[in-house]
């Protein structure tokens, strides 16, 4: 099984590649996907450095809409309302995140990452967030979340330990897959 760090290493790299080349119509395609989710608390992302930008989806959502903020290592993620145009501030880790607003906690979360596998499954940053999260969230009721990447991210398997969560479904610039 290939080491954690190193497949973030290589996935880095493919996600660099890829977002030098743009996103096309990536961002639109996750907005048709998610409009069947209308009415229903969006979790988005500010996207930063190579990241794939979910903007256009979160701008397009019918209904409330969020961004992660991060309250302490070990912790899960909470959840800030953002519309367009509010105010913004540097959160941890370099993320942008609403200066004020309510805190939501979300049905459907568009999840950032840096690699992803057939089966569903990410590799993210590497703190754990994002898994304590949906942990959490699906503990408690139903929570889809979909992983919004370029193709080049995908790997063919992602190491994974018993606390990795698996992804319901993942939007790339060539469509859409359901796990």
């Amino acid at each position: 099984m290939i080491d954690k760090g190193e497949a973030r290493k290589a996935a880095f790299a493919a996600r660099k590649a890829a977002f030098a080349a743009g996103q096309g119509q990536a961002a639109e395609l996750l907005a048709d996907f998610l409009a069947a989710y209308q009415g229903k608390a969006l979790a988005g992302y500010m996207a930063m450095r190579t990241e794939i930008d979910p903007l256009a989806a979160m701008v397009a959502h019918q209904g409330p809409v969020c961004v992660p903020v991060i309250i302490a290592n070990g912790q899960p993620l909470k959840f800030r309302e953002w519309s367009p145009g509010c105010r913004m501030e540097m959160g941890a880790f370099g993320a942008e995140i609403p200066a004020e607003g309510a805190w939501i906690e979300p049905e459907v979360l568009i999840v950032p990452l840096v690699g992803f596998d057939a089966r569903g499954y990410r590799l993210g940053y590497g703190g754990g967030f994002y898994d304590r999260t949906l942990e959490g969230l699906r503990a408690k009721r139903p929570t889809f979340a979909v992983g919004f990447a370029f193709d080049a991210q995908e790997m063919p398997e992602v190491p994974i330990d018993q606390f990795d969560q698996r992804l319901d479904a993942m939007v790339t610039e060539s469509g859409l897959r359901l796990f």
